[in-house]
């Protein structure tokens, strides 16, 4: 059931995945009714991972850049209701 509800959720959805020598690039492209923004480009390396997206106003580059557990933190914060949240990392609950 829950692949199904997931599966709906990405039908339409477009994006490419790529494997480059030190990274994982995933591009997600707007799609459907205007206004579109721009490809958003998240480069997933061992260390860190880098969101990027063109800003049409300055035509800059934005990049933001994301620890693993800030990474894991956002993951975890995208299926959880308005609140406040500490997680509790398993290697953690051993000490």
């Amino acid at each position: 059931m829950l692949a199904s509800a997931r599966t709906a959720v990405h039908a339409g959805a477009m994006f490419t995945i790529e494997h480059e020598f030190d990274s994982t690039v995933i591009t997600l492209v707007d799609e459907g009714q205007a206004p579109l923004l721009e490809d958003i480009s998240i480069n997933a390396f061992s260390e860190c991972v880098t969101i990027e997206q063109l800003d049409p106003r300055t035509h800059q580059v934005q990049k933001i850049t994301l620890s693993p557990s800030q990474l894991n933190d956002l993951a975890a914060a995208l299926d959880l209701p308005e609140g406040i949240y500490r997680l509790v990392r398993d290697d953690a609950k051993a000490t």
